[in-house]
């Protein structure tokens, strides 16, 4: 809904179920924004002015909330609540006086929303994604399921199906079949040599894009240093080095000091990725960088490291400048991808910003599991984003759950050398799941250098369909008044006549001139 969203703010008026009333049948009433949290709105009803008695949170982009006149074309009773209903004389003309000019949210809103959950990918369909346990090679997965963009990719090889990887559709770790041999990336051939039956490949074009670089003149090359993201302990920002350039502007990193002898937990970043930075940029911005493991000149200085390592440092003209207004501010919530574990999405809060760089931390735990994440990155959502879509959202962690664990936490809190702190993803673990032992995962030179802790588990029964139930349907109330079904700007606001009398009002729907990022939100006007 971002493209669409418009100018939903506060004072816009909606129609929802009144749940103030004892009819037997259900019944709507009118209520206006006030206030905002991503796809949620604390919701007023009309009549109560600054009385917050009956405020009620409802997901804006739910199946029961209406732009005002949807009760008047589909023949729904709007009924004003008991605890005002003596307030009033005559509610019509409240209404008239209450709406004219108001905003409430544009007629094809609900259209929007369902248009904006479709998505290109299916299931059955295969693409090319990291390989979880050797970062520095991809390998062919199945589209298994799709929520909310997100993605249940199985590994081809598996035949039990439990050998998955989360990620979204729009994530830089999927590619499309045959990826890895046009940049030369490393790539494990599947056992599997035919296609099964009904298994196809995925257009290349449903691929995020990245941007076209010119690596003709001066580009990157082996052995430069950098600073980067370390995708295995999202927390650190790292020395690291350029151990191969790959085509179309992608590289291959490794962490300086914690590299495997055969190279494969390098990881492949392309040069416009917001992950990586060039040499300096902790200390200019106040981060605590990572220095190599084992070096023991500190605090570490970058000069004297290039010195007695013979490297030279990336050009700094050669790494993405580009900031977008993201509007993000320090203290906001939002939902959250634990990358470490990424079938999980948790509550969090941004705790920094960098430029496009945002630290996310997740509400109810230390610091150490918190991560740098772009401010473009799709793994992000408003509040809101696992109730529209269904996905099973992981609360803050309570005392209790943190205590039970800290005698494991404190006692592999040491560097990421001993291994990666697959152990902290434990903290996430839905109620009933076993935890993973990492005894039982395969070890890279003594160093854990693998995407996720789950290897050996199988996802959450997530929802396949959004949270909410359509709304009832009740056969519209006899009315001297017929809806024409080509409808589209008059409405007619329709108030239950045992209730109301005097006249029919009719109430005009157009669209405003204050309008953003293309269709947004109606003015109310009283039709003369």
């Amino acid at each position: 809904m971002g493209t669409c969203w418009g100018d939903i703010s506060e004072n816009v008026r909606v129609e929802v179920p009144n749940t103030d009333c004892s009819l037997p049948t259900k019944v709507f009433w009118i209520a206006g924004i006030v206030k905002l949290a991503g796809y949620n709105a604390l919701l007023r009803y009309e009549g109560f002015e600054n009385d917050p008695g009956l405020d009620f949170w409802c997901n804006v982009c739910g199946s029961d909330i209406h732009p005002v006149g949807w009760c008047a074309a589909s023949g729904k009773p709007l009924v004003p609540p008991r605890t005002i209903q003596h307030k009033y004389t005559n509610w019509k003309a409240f209404l008239v006086k209450r709406l004219t000019g108001a905003k409430t949210l544009p007629p094809d809103f609900s259209q929007k929303v369902s248009e904006s959950m479709q998505y290109p990918f299916k299931p059955c369909m295969r693409v090319e994604v990291v390989d979880k346990r050797h970062l520095c090679r991809t390998r062919v997965a199945v589209v298994e399921s799709v929520i909310g963009g997100r993605l249940r990719l199985v590994y081809e090889e598996s035949e039990d199906r439990t050998d998955d990887f989360w990620c979204h559709m729009h994530s830089p770790l999927i590619h499309h079949i045959g990826w890895s041999r046009s940049i030369g990336h490393r790539f494990k051939r599947s056992d599997i040599t035919k296609k099964q039956d009904g298994h196809f490949d995925t257009p290349p074009h449903l691929f995020a894009k990245v941007k076209e670089v010119d690596q003709s003149g001066e580009w990157f090359k082996e052995g430069m240093k950098l600073e980067a993201i370390d995708p295995l302990n999202l927390s650190t920002i790292c020395v690291a080095t350029i151990r191969k350039v790959l085509a179309d502007g992608f590289l291959m990193i490794g962490i300086d000091g914690s590299e495997a002898a055969d190279g494969s937990d390098w990881f492949c970043y392309h040069a416009t990725s917001p992950s990586i930075f060039p040499v300096g940029f902790c200390e200019i911005n106040m981060i605590e960088l990572t220095p190599p493991r084992g070096y023991t000149k500190l605090p570490f200085k970058w000069f004297d490291y290039l010195r007695e390592t013979g490297s030279i440092a990336a050009p700094v003209k050669l790494f993405n400048k580009d900031v977008p207004n993201h509007g993000f501010r320090v203290g906001m919530k939002l939902e959250a991808v634990d990358l470490m574990e990424p079938r999980l999405i948790c509550v969090a809060t941004v705790t920094r910003i960098i430029h496009r760089l945002l630290r996310i931390h997740f509400d109810g735990w230390e610091e150490e599991y918190d991560q740098w994440v772009d401010c473009e990155s799709p793994d992000l959502y408003p509040v809101g984003w696992c109730q529209l879509t269904g996905y099973q959202l992981q609360p803050p962690a309570s005392q209790s759950s943190r205590e039970s664990q800290s005698g494991s936490s404190k006692q592999k809190k040491k560097a990421k050398s001993q291994q990666y702190k697959g152990h902290k993803k434990k903290r996430k673990m839905p109620v009933g799941k076993k935890p993973v032992s990492l005894s039982s995962l395969p070890m890279t030179g003594g160093v854990r250098r693998s995407f996720s802790g789950d290897e050996e588990l199988t996802p959450p029964p997530y929802r396949t369909l959004p949270a909410q139930t359509a709304p009832e349907a009740f056969p519209p109330p006899s009315t001297s008044r017929e809806f024409s079904p080509s409808l589209k700007t008059v409405t007619t606001l329709q108030l239950k006549e045992e209730l109301i009398d005097g006249e029919d009002y009719n109430f005009l729907q157009g669209a405003s001139d204050q309008e953003s990022n293309g269709s947004a939100n109606f003015y109310i006007k009283q039709e003369p």
